[in-house]
């Protein structure tokens, strides 16, 4: 026997089919398990870099507890997920415009509520995603730091899950405790590296190879070396001028490290069948919340 809420879910997915477009697109959570780590920065410089070889991207702020990534882009929310889920407002009037054209679903600072959702607010987000007419190639989605449910529920949901680390022992901890959880409790067996914060590239190749180490002995999973992103103070002064730093320092070296991953991102397998469209990444979602 159904209950109430198990049918409603069923309805939305259902909905989901007809209402979305049928194109694919590419999803991608950007996570690290401990924070502190540059996921945030990661997210950004991506999804622009992303934007500047032609791609449609949006990206979703999923720290729904101490949101930032319009506080990095100096932009200002009126609203934000909180709305969404409330009912106060919907989707499409919460997004920010970004630089280059990326589209930002912003989420709340500072409201401990958010990081934990009751099945009618991961509703009202699938039903805001599923009145949105705009065309995406891209959807990055920027979790928060931990291993929440709601963590876990987004990249459950995401076709490519980028741990980033950088080299120092509790990201590597950290980031090993969210691959197990994910492997043992959801299946999710394969993972993207990205060393963020290198010296040199033997530095990142080197920090990959003391995760795969760990992986390799007790975790039944695929790692693949991404590549690094090295450590860089403009970064620090693209934060201070609020911008992402492939618009502050277009000719940086880590601006460069930026466009070259975003050109391997965009080489990524897109799925053909359902996993492909957005729909798919919605009906994850709210499957993770059951």
């Amino acid at each position: 026997m159904h209950s109430a809420s198990n049918l409603q879910q069923a309805d939305q997915a259902q909905g989901l089919r007809k209402i979305m477009g049928s194109r694919p697109i590419q999803v991608i959570g950007i996570t690290g398990g401990k924070g502190g780590v540059g996921k945030t920065n990661v997210s950004v410089n991506l999804a622009v870099s992303l934007a500047k070889m032609g791609r449609r991207v949006m990206l979703m702020d999923a720290d729904l507890g101490l949101a930032n990534v319009d506080v990095l882009l100096g932009l200002h929310a009126k609203a934000n997920l909180s709305h969404v889920f409330s009912g106060e407002a919907e989707l499409r009037d919460i997004l920010l415009d970004g630089p280059g054209g990326i589209k930002i679903v912003p989420a709340s600072s500072g409201t401990q509520h958010m990081t934990q959702l009751s099945n009618s607010e991961h509703a009202g987000l699938i039903r805001g995603f599923s009145e949105l007419a705009i065309d995406t190639d891209v959807l990055i989605v920027d979790t928060a730091a931990g291993i929440s449910d709601t963590v876990v529920n987004f990249l459950r949901a995401c076709q490519h899950v980028v741990m980033v680390v950088c080299d120092e022992p509790t990201s590597i901890t950290d980031a090993y405790a969210l691959m197990k959880l994910l492997e043992r409790d959801h299946g999710i067996d394969h993972f993207r590296i990205l060393a963020n914060m290198i010296q040199t590239p033997r530095q990142g190749q080197e920090l990959f190879v003391k995760l795969s180490r760990v992986t390799d002995r007790f975790l039944d999973v695929g790692l693949q070396y991404m590549g690094g992103v090295p450590f860089d103070m403009q970064v620090r002064q693209a934060v201070r001028k609020q911008k992402a730093v492939v618009d502050a320092y277009p000719s940086s070296q880590i601006a460069r490290a930026f466009g070259q991953l975003a050109k391997q991102v965009d080489n990524w397998p897109i799925p053909t069948g359902a996993s492909g469209h957005m729909e798919f990444f919605l009906e994850q979602l709210l499957a993770g919340n059951q």
